[in-house]
């Protein structure tokens, strides 16, 4: 089996080559750590809300953004190409996965991982005795 490959763009070293339609492109994020848990900002342009899945199995957040393209009129030289987007991050058992929630506003995804309770810094009340 031979294996073609590609140059990246720095040219420090070689990349496999894989079927141009399995291609996808790891969304920039940001990570933030809040008190009450985690938030992931993802950069999504072109993938509208519908076409956005994000699931959690076996403790590996998925997110995975299909991307439209429109065009305006028969393309004479097509040099700009998006590509879908796929990402995933493992999740600690500090993560309330039953509780994630997810917003997409103009091509930001944003993704509110809470603390499990069992996670959250619990206050224990110091009593008097007499």
């Amino acid at each position: 089996m031979t294996e073609n490959t590609v140059q990246t763009t720095t040219g420090e070293q070689n990349v496999p080559e894989t079927r141009a339609e399995e291609q996808t492109l790891r969304p920039p994020v940001d990570i933030f750590e809040m008190s009450d848990g985690l938030v992931v900002v993802a950069d999504l342009p072109g993938a509208p809300k519908d076409q956005v899945d994000i699931n959690v199995h076996e403790g590996v957040l998925t997110i995975h953004g299909k991307v439209k393209q429109e065009t305006v009129g028969t393309p004479l030289r097509n040099e700009f190409e998006l590509r879908d987007f796929y990402r995933q991050f493992r999740l600690t058992d500090e993560v309330d996965t039953e509780n994630i929630r997810a917003e997409m506003k103009y091509g930001v995804l944003t993704v509110t991982l809470p603390k499990a309770e069992k996670a959250k810094p619990k206050r224990i009340e110091v009593k008097t005795s007499s």
